[in-house]
């Protein structure tokens, strides 16, 4: 895969450049962000899905709630979106995630709008690239990337959603494959500038979406940077299937992608050790983009941007991190807060070129 040309080497040479050069910021939660505006279902369904879902004769009209569908509103509020993409990059965003979070045919099932998938990636991105340009055309000396995100999907392929049958399994490796191909293609044709398969609980997942990046990167004859950000579940320190910070690194470690990094499940303290421990052996570049805090009772974030901002400083000042934003709970002012406490520390050098520095 790495011996592929890039699909837009330009916009790779400016990401590397900048990434050589200063910490980059991530943008924070979108979910937390829509929250705020409270939807309902009619707004959700917009006038594209007033009376059904999109005329398909296998759905019932009305059938399933499409209320939570964040993804959807890609198509019927897009002005929403875009409202989100501009506000994270106005508090000092340099790459802003795709709302593609649940784009897979495997979770858009939920919503009877699978059929959708390929098109929720494509607008998704789409977007995020119109947000990207219209700042850096005010801003060249600082140019904005777009972040294709895929999703961990519904579901996993190492673990059984029956407690009674410890062998089953309600989706295939195959299955998960041909997922994130079509999602892929779709962020792809709407612009983005890398891939990140994201807030991975599952490594198996994660092997199948890296597998379905290189089978299309040489389908395409060219690649893109791939970026892949797992999660810490709890505090036992492990993914979902059980790895840990470094076992999880090496897993990937295969695919060469721009970065490993961890996001979500987690506050920036708890994923201090874990990041260390990825910091310790990274060949790449290492992100990270914490939940503002542990969720309280009423599975809300109270952790505020000064708070969450002097951990991540600590983070930076200990040379811990390349890239770095917020998860679930996060909003501009946390993003403004880390941009402003990050600005004049040193990116950290990946492995490899600190190996040769020496």
């Amino acid at each position: 895969m790495s011996a592929l040309p890039w699909i837009h080497p330009e916009r790779v040479a400016l990401l590397e450049a900048a990434l050589a050069t200063r910490i980059l910021i991530l943008d924070g939660g979108m979910g937390t962000m829509l929250q705020a505006h409270q939807l309902d279902e009619t707004s959700f369904r917009g006038e594209r899905f007033e009376h059904g879902h999109d005329g398909h004769a296998h759905d019932h009209a009305g059938s399933c709630d499409l209320k939570g569908n964040n993804d959807l509103l890609s198509l019927t509020k897009p002005e929403i979106i875009r409202g989100v993409h501009d506000a994270y990059l106005e508090a000092g965003a340099d790459l802003i995630e795709t709302n593609t979070f649940n784009s897979t045919r495997i979770s858009q099932a939920d919503y009877k709008l699978q059929h959708l998938a390929q098109e929720l990636n494509r607008e998704g991105a789409r977007l995020a690239r119109a947000a990207c340009d219209a700042m850096t055309a005010k801003t060249p000396d600082k140019p904005r990337f777009v972040i294709g995100v895929l999703g961990p999907t519904s579901r996993t392929a190492s673990l059984s959603p029956d407690v009674n049958d410890p062998g089953f399994r309600n989706v295939t490796f195959q299955e998960l494959v041909e997922n994130y191909t079509e999602s892929a293609n779709g962020l792809i044709e709407g612009g983005a500038d890398v891939l990140m398969v994201e807030t991975i609980f599952d490594t198996l997942n994660a092997k199948a979406a890296l597998f379905a990046l290189s089978e299309l990167f040489h389908q395409r004859g060219a690649r893109m940077p791939v970026m892949i950000s797992g999660t810490i579940t709890d505090r036992s320190g492990r993914t979902l299937s059980g790895q840990t910070a470094e076992a999880f690194y090496y897993s990937v470690r295969h695919a060469r992608p721009l970065s490993v990094g961890f996001n979500c499940a987690l506050g920036a303290e708890d994923l201090r050790p874990h990041l260390q421990t990825l910091a310790g052996v990274a060949e790449t570049y290492v992100s990270t983009h914490p939940n503002a805090g542990l969720p309280n009772a009423f599975g809300e974030y109270d952790e505020t941007p000064e708070e969450m901002a002097s951990v991540i400083g600590s983070f930076a000042r200990e040379g811990l991190l390349n890239l770095v934003g917020g998860c679930c709970g996060t909003t501009p002012a946390h993003i403004k807060a880390i941009a402003e406490v990050v600005r004049d520390c040193a990116p950290r050098a990946p492995l490899s070129l600190a190996t040769e520095a020496a």
